[in-house]
């Protein structure tokens, strides 16, 4: 099976490195997929959730805010200024925040909670 190596890494911690068959991002340019073979890319991360299936047919999601994607000889950097493994995620604590920033019509919070929901299974997408 193809794989392509995979290293998430926020600008405090690595998040997560390891073995992948495909990754989906949300790039300045849309949702992009990266597979084993897949031309070099350098773009920017939007705020959105990071999908990675393992080789092992395990799924890692994480929310991503902000940073780079980079891709060549079957290595994947994915450089976010924030990252959330799902499991790392307070819902309850992401809906306050998401609450809130409805609240106080703050749009950029308001997706930055969002995707924390998405990541973590709490919210249906939306966008």
């Amino acid at each position: 099976m193809a794989e392509l190596h995979v290293e998430l890494v926020a600008a405090d911690r690595k998040v997560w490195s390891g073995a992948a068959t495909i990754v989906v991002a949300r790039t300045a340019s849309g949702d992009t997929g990266i597979m084993p073979g897949h031309t070099p890319v350098l773009s920017v991360l939007e705020t959105g959730p990071v999908t990675i299936r393992t080789t092992d047919q395990g799924t890692v999601v994480a929310a991503v805010h902000g940073g780079f994607i980079s891709f060549a000889d079957n290595k994947l950097s994915i450089l976010a200024e924030i990252a959330e493994l799902a499991d790392e995620i307070d819902v309850a604590r992401a809906e306050r925040a998401l609450e809130n920033a409805k609240n106080e019509a703050d749009s950029h919070a308001e997706r930055r909670a969002e995707v924390r929901l998405l990541a973590a299974g709490g919210l249906k997408a939306q966008h």
